[in-house]
């Protein structure tokens, strides 16, 4: 198997928008064969309707893959009795009934409720931010200062990690999810991300605080191995500042190309949440669900897929399916966007999704009210993304005000 040279349709973008081919593909057919971002040959699944029923159905579109896996870069060797450890407590990695038992145990750490204790501190992490760049002056990296460290300090503080890691496990991450990487690279990166979180949760073990890891040791310590809590921990350190700084920088760049939708986020509260599920939808920061592997032969749309094949999902297809919404390549702020497929769908929608809601609530208007005459600062064609990524988002944004 050989790595990809060249992103696929499914990861390719023009600015902000998947680009044509993939609505072609759309438009054409239920199901495409082709090779994925690490070489092997899967099926593509882009239709609303197709996505969401196979995201719905873990019986037959599985998240558990086999010990060796190619999509685990590098994993080529692992034994089974590693597999195991690997895949411990990452509910992106494992199917019902293990995913419910694991899960069971974080609801509670995100409920809307518990999200609106965190508030208060979300608005001072913003507003520290934002006095910073501030007293900086313009121009700003908006990345830089602003969309990445937020959701990085909130998710470092929820989970206990040492925000003095920071620029580690950034660095970490969002080469672990780069698919131009070698593969043994990105399993090195992988090997030792786990080896950092180890290190927490064997201090948690010793003395546990008041922050997620501590929770879990303290109501379920009996119940949960270390390795169990590597993976939930490394999951949620993972997504937990991906996703929203780059649904953070996309964004800004949606919201300053459309002026009048601009100022209905900064100006009216009614408008926000609604907004905030738009953008979700019209961005469709990550690329595709997690792959699935077929569990039996399966049928979508009329065309056969056998079992034990690797099916790739495509969210931001589906989210611009014009069969689930009118003028899906347009952003309108006011339509709310229900059932988008941007947190998932079924047992394994995103965990997070009430935590990165409200990270964005407080973030987007405060931005835009701190700095009235916010814009960018070069030209949008010269932004660099990142273009082979799981998360698709932009490496840096040069702002003024």
């Amino acid at each position: 198997m050989t790595q990809a040279t060249e992103a696929p349709h499914y990861m390719r973008r023009n600015v902000l928008d998947p680009v044509p081919a993939l609505g072609e593909l759309r438009s054409s057919t239920a199901v495409t064969k082709l090779v994925t971002a690490v070489g092997m040959p899967a099926y593509l699944v882009t239709r609303y309707e197709d996505v969401k029923a196979a995201l719905a159905d873990p019986q037959r579109f599985s998240n558990r893959k086999p010990p060796g896996w190619a999509a685990a870069p590098g994993a080529s060797n692992v034994t089974a009795e590693e597999h195991a450890r690997l895949t411990a407590g990452n509910l992106l990695g494992i199917d019902p009934p293990e995913h419910q038992r694991i899960r069971r145990m974080l609801t509670s750490e995100f409920t809307v409720r518990r999200m609106q204790r965190l508030e208060p501190r979300i608005i001072e992490i913003v507003d520290q931010h934002l006095d910073a760049m501030e007293r900086t002056g313009p121009p700003a990296d908006l990345v830089a200062g602003f969309a990445l460290p937020i959701p990085s300090l909130v998710i470092c503080e929820l989970l206990g990690v040492p925000y003095q890691d920071r620029t580690d496990f950034q660095q970490r991450s969002s080469r672990q999810l780069n698919f131009s990487l070698p593969a043994d690279e990105r399993w090195a990166l992988q090997l030792a991300a786990r080896e950092y979180m180890m290190s927490l949760v064997q201090r948690a073990r010793r003395n546990p605080g008041d922050d997620m890891l501590g929770m879990l040791v303290r109501q379920h310590g009996d119940e949960v191995t270390d390795d169990e809590l590597v993976g939930i921990g490394g999951l949620l350190l993972l997504a937990g500042h991906e996703t929203t700084s780059n649904m953070l920088g996309l964004g800004t760049i949606a919201l300053l190309q459309r002026p009048d939708q601009l100022a209905a986020v900064r100006d009216d509260p009614d408008a926000l949440g609604p907004a905030i599920e738009e953008l979700l939808r019209y961005l469709s920061v990550v690329q595709n669900a997690i792959p699935r592997i077929t569990t039996t032969a399966v049928e979508i749309g009329g065309v056969p897929i056998p079992a034990g094949q690797v099916v790739i999902l495509s969210l931001p297809a589906a989210n611009r399916d014009p069969q689930f919404i009118d003028a899906p390549d347009t952003l309108d702020i006011h339509r709310g966007a229900p059932g988008h497929l941007a947190f998932g769908h079924g047992v394994h929608h995103c965990l997070g999704a009430p935590l990165a809601r409200m990270e964005m609530r407080i973030a987007f208007p405060a931005l835009l009210r701190r700095f009235p005459h916010l814009a960018m600062a070069e030209d949008v064609d010269e932004v660099r993304f990142h273009a082979f990524n799981l998360v698709y988002g932009a490496q840096s944004l040069q702002v003024t005000w």
